[in-house]
């Protein structure tokens, strides 16, 4: 028998015909992969077809509302841009330098501008820029820093803006829809919506004397420049005017505030016929840190009268004041409530006077030792 001259034995015949076939179909996975590709990299551009747009239909009804509430009130709110006029120590040289921006309404048919007074403290001069790109330098017509309002005038010679319609703030119910219009970091004409989140809130004035009350806090988005525009409510009447936010970083956390248009009644016609804004007063002496120490040493609350101004309106009322007796110094009446809402503090007393006017009888509650009487009082101006 002569030896066998196959070169490969069986199992090595198999093994040889398995990689062979292993190459070829990692070729053909390797094409079926890189097909797509060279056809798009080689092929013929082919022309694209549009796409169809799809119909929308009708707005909703709350996006109709939104927007028509937008367009009735753009030209109602304007922008306003402060400057102060600065002398250079040096070369004696008077320069202009921009101070700030912020907002403001339309009040009146007679060009009056209601904004914040933070917007304008300080400066020499006001531009308020009307919706249509019109610009008018302003006059500062009066202020109360204690409401944080101001009204300028501009001189509109013809198509006037109307003035912003007028609500109440009184009857608001948290929950209820609000709209801000502003100009947020300089952003013209900006909406924002929310809703009232609550009622009669306090902040501390920033420029001193006592809290401003009574606000409106809202969680419609109010940012630097929104300040001193119009909160508006779901029929496009005014509640209330845009004044500060709560927010370490100063930008926009979901809790603003606003003054309410109710006290806005009370303090802009004043501020347009007289140029300020004077309180209704009972004509006593009171201070906020000694009612706090005579809070704590007699555990009795509310705001002690420390004085009776000769002549005032509380002398001819009965209220009587501390005195000086064998004991030293014998607390006199403590009010305890305005028209049946109760007193606490200073400036919630100043508050609740706030919601009269000069003129107005109000029944104010003192208690004198374990006596407790009502009394009538005609409030007076304040100083």
């Amino acid at each position: 028998m002569f030896p066998s001259t196959t070169p490969y034995s069986t199992p090595d015949r198999w093994l040889r015909r398995l990689h062979v076939l292993g190459l070829w179909l990692a070729v053909l996975l390797v094409l079926w992969y890189a097909l797509p590709w060279l056809q798009a990299r080689w092929a013929a551009p082919a022309e694209s077809a549009p796409r169809t747009v799809t119909p929308r239909g009708d707005l909703a009804a709350d996006e109709q509302a939104t927007i028509e509430l937008f367009e009735r009130a753009r030209d109602s709110v304007v922008f306003i841009s402060t400057a102060q006029v600065v002398r250079d120590a040096w070369t004696r040289n008077v320069f202009t330098v921009p101070r700030g921006t912020g907002s403001g309404f339309v009040w009146d048919e007679a060009g009056h501008i209601v904004t914040n007074f933070h917007v304008i403290e300080g400066a020499s001069q006001a531009t308020v820029r009307l919706a249509d790109g019109r610009d008018y330098a302003a006059a500062l017509v009066g202020a109360s820093p204690a409401h944080d309002i101001a009204v300028l005038r501009i001189g509109v010679g013809f198509k006037r803006p109307p003035p912003v319609p007028i609500g109440t703030s009184h009857d608001l119910k948290v929950g209820q829809k609000v709209f801000a219009i502003g100009n947020p970091f300089g952003l013209d004409w900006t909406l924002t919506t929310g809703i009232v989140s609550a009622l009669d809130r306090s902040l501390p004035n920033e420029r001193g004397g006592p809290p401003i009350e009574h606000l409106i806090q809202t969680d419609a988005a109010i940012n630097p420049g929104n300040s001193g525009g119009p909160l508006l409510d779901s029929a496009g009447r005014l509640i209330g005017i845009n004044t500060a936010i709560y927010s370490p970083s100063g930008a926009s956390a979901g809790i603003g505030f606003a003054v309410p248009v109710d006290t806005v009644m009370r303090v802009v016609p004043q501020l347009i016929a007289t140029g300020r804004y004077i309180r209704p007063a009972l004509g006593i002496e009171a201070d906020e840190g000694v009612n706090q120490r005579l809070t704590a040493l007699t555990g009795a609350e509310g705001v002690f009268v420390l004085r009776v101004l000769p002549g005032s309106a509380a002398q001819k009322a009965g209220l009587e004041g501390a005195r000086l007796g064998p004991q030293g110094i014998e607390p006199g009446d403590v009010i305890v409530a305005v028209e049946g809402k109760p007193v606490r503090s200073v400036p919630e007393l100043l508050a609740r006077l706030d919601d009269h006017r000069v003129g107005d009888t109000v029944r104010v509650t003192v208690r004198r030792g374990d006596v407790t009487r009502e009394v009538a009082v005609t409030l007076q101006p304040g100083t």
